[in-house]
């Protein structure tokens, strides 16, 4: 099914496409021999004397100059004991990483180990490296995670809080052991030059909380810089940009690029590789941003990665990286910037009343940098961008959203202006992204029904076309599921984007769009779903993802009234014999009571009434609120009798 699947995609290229194809990957297979031999005898290396005398002369984010600011801010906010605790935490080696819960890690950080599972990856050659077998549970994303170094964001902190130098000692050792066990192009950490980015620009962070430590020495720098400088070298030779379509990868690799051009300036080392400095690295960044925030994001300002979460971390790089590029007198276009604006609206539309983003597509909680609360910080909880973006498009709806997250907009754009006005949101409609909102002063519901991922190649989507989120009074009672995992358990990752795990009607075990179990990021576009109407208390929206098995279309009507969300399903076409279900899952903590017409939910005392008249069953099932975490709760699993159901949300 997978070499199929993988000649259907060569069949979709034209003969040039295809020749292209096939001379770019001849280019780097020649390109990759050359690079290994020269990696085995350290040809790569630069020289330390390159080093000897550089330091970054670029505006930062945050100013060296500002430490005490800084610190009366964070005071005023009562911050001091818990950026402290989580610095301590990181200096003792305790992170609580993709759903590990708090955990020791050693002595000596495994940078390149799952440490959840044990299994580590050798050290050779990074194009050498299988990081995914799915015959083991491994899971390649913890030892990324970890060397990407986002916890330096708080030791950072701690250490202009405290003076205190055993965070610059930390920062300093955990550097070194890296560097020792991640031999450049040598290890595992370089086998993804997205993760080389993040890591490139936490590492900027490093520098400019700790230049001025009395406990690091000038051979620190030098190899420091080396480091850096190298790391842009390699990204600016491997971008993730071969396929149909881009996405959050190649953005991170050029994220990196643009922070490292900007970081160096016109420091350039003079060798081999005249055109891999980082002038070079700075102009391809900039110029493909403003290509990619033409590609990658539609009009309406959605992410066409189809994901709400690749949605935050898209916005967050373009965002951090324009502030970056603001105060180095660099500037995008003005319809960058609109694009820009309407990718935070977005955010704001879709934030329900509780503050919370539903987790539609897949989801791997991935961030730029963390900013605040390292330890703890909620994965669906979006809000840290409109706190920047309120600041930066001078929007007091974004400033109201973005509240609890002053000290984002502090570290960001040395910036946070209260505002007390809180917005009136009204239900809204992206049709490009496929998301449509209906909401109330106690109902929000949203509806997922529109193209997949990349452009129908549904790298990152879900079965969940025509599915539903609801929330009533504050309170979350139907909800997407989220993702859990990716490679290290394939049956779930297929789980967890299957039809039967999503709020919506399913036939037999029939998926809306079929996928390979073994091809976890492909979903070829069967449901080819739309809108059909659309106002402030309805949506009308069809699929034909059982078009082809079934000769049937799946269509659903959602309407709004006061208190109460009225859901009305009907397959359209042929006759049918199979079972028909239509499924809810609930969220984690909402108890059931069965009545004769139907079952009340109830959550934290707030409480619903679901009213229909089939027949049901209520089932265990799974959810996931952030990447691997795996929570236990129910399903209502409603199955139909005919080819229409109406099903009422009540509230009570």
């Amino acid at each position: 099914m997978k070499i199929i699947t993988k000649f259907q995609k060569l069949k979709s290229l034209t003969f040039k496409q295809f020749m292209k194809k096939v001379i770019r990957k001849l280019n780097k297979k020649i390109y990759y021999f050359y690079r290994r031999i020269r990696v085995a005898d350290n040809s790569s290396m630069l020289e330390d004397s390159f080093f000897y005398n550089f330091s970054s002369n670029c505006n930062f984010l945050y100013n060296v100059k500002k430490i005490k600011w800084y610190c009366v801010n964070l005071e005023e906010m009562d911050l001091f004991n818990s950026i402290i605790t989580s610095a301590d935490n990181i200096c003792n080696h305790k992170f609580n990483l993709l759903g590990s819960e708090q955990k020791y890690l050693g002595g000596s950080l495994p940078w390149n180990e799952d440490f959840k599972t044990g299994y580590n990856w050798k050290s050779k050659f990074y194009k050498n490296i299988k990081i995914v077998n799915l015959l083991n549970n491994a899971d390649v994303k913890v030892p990324w995670e970890l060397s990407r170094f986002q916890h330096i964001f708080t030791i950072g902190k701690a250490y202009w809080i405290t003076n205190d130098e055993k965070y610059a000692l930390e920062f300093k050792e955990e550097v070194e052991d890296w560097i020792e066990k991640n031999l450049v192009e040598m290890s595992v950490n370089w086998t993804c030059t997205m993760d080389v980015a993040i890591r490139a620009v936490n590492l900027i962070c490093g520098y400019f909380f700790f230049e001025k430590s009395s406990s690091i020495d000038s051979e620190f720098w030098v190899q420091f810089n080396k480091l850096l400088y190298l790391h842009g070298r390699f990204i600016f030779k491997n971008l993730e940009n071969e396929g149909q379509h881009n996405g959050n990868h190649y953005l991170s690799d050029l994220t990196g690029l643009i922070w490292l051009g900007i970081y160096f300036d016109d420091f350039a080392v003079d060798d081999k590789e005249k055109k891999n400095n980082p002038k070079d690295w700075l102009q391809l960044g900039l110029k493909e941003f403003e290509n990619e925030i033409k590609n990658e994001v539609n009009e309406d300002g959605t992410d066409y990665e189809a994901s709400t979460s690749y949605h935050r971390l898209v916005t967050e790089l373009f965002l951090t990286t324009t502030i970056l590029c603001d105060k180095n007198n660099i500037h995008f276009t003005k319809e960058y910037k609109e694009k820009l604006d309407k990718m935070c609206e977005f955010i704001m539309n879709i934030t329900k009343p509780n503050g919370l983003s539903p987790v539609i597509g897949d989801a791997d909680d991935g961030r730029l940098l963390i900013v605040s609360n390292y330890e703890n910080w909620e994965k669906r909880n979006f809000a840290h961008i409109l706190a920047v973006a309120g600041e930066y498009f001078d929007r007091d709806d974004f400033r109201y959203i973005g509240r609890d997250f002053k000290e984002d907009a502090l570290w960001i754009i040395e910036n946070f202006k209260k505002s007390e006005v809180m917005p009136k949101l009204s239900s809204k409609a992206y049709h490009k992204g496929g998301y449509y909102i209906l909401r109330d002063d106690r109902i929000y519901c949203l509806i997922r029904c529109g193209e997949l991922s990349c452009r129908g190649e549904g790298e990152h989507s879900h079965n969940d076309q025509l599915s539903i989120e609801l929330n009533v009074n504050g309170e979350d009672f139907i909800v997407d599921p989220g993702t859990y995992v990716y490679t290290s358990d394939y049956n779930m990752r297929n789980l967890f984007r299957s039809t039967k795990m999503h709020n919506t009607l399913q036939i037999g075990n029939c998926e809306q769009n079929d996928f390979d179990k073994y091809d976890l990021f492909y979903m070829k576009e069967q449901t080819f779903a739309k809108c059909l109407k659309f106002n402030q208390t309805t949506f009308l929206g069809e699929h034909y993802g059982y078009k082809e098995k079934f000769n049937l279309v799946h269509q659903r009507m959602i309407n709004l009234y006061e208190d109460e969300l009225n859901v009305e399903d009907k397959l359209i076409g042929n006759e049918i014999s199979g079972k028909i279900y239509i499924n809810f899952i609930l969220d984690y903590g909402v108890e059931t009571v069965e009545h004769q017409n139907g079952i009340e939910l109830i959550k934290n005392n707030k409480k619903i009434f679901i009213k229909f008249k089939n027949s049901y069953n209520i089932i265990d099932t799974y959810l996931s609120y952030n990447y691997g975490q795996k929570l236990k709760t129910k399903k209502i699993s409603i199955q139909l009798e005919e080819c229409h159901s109406e099903i009422k949300f009540i509230c009570c």
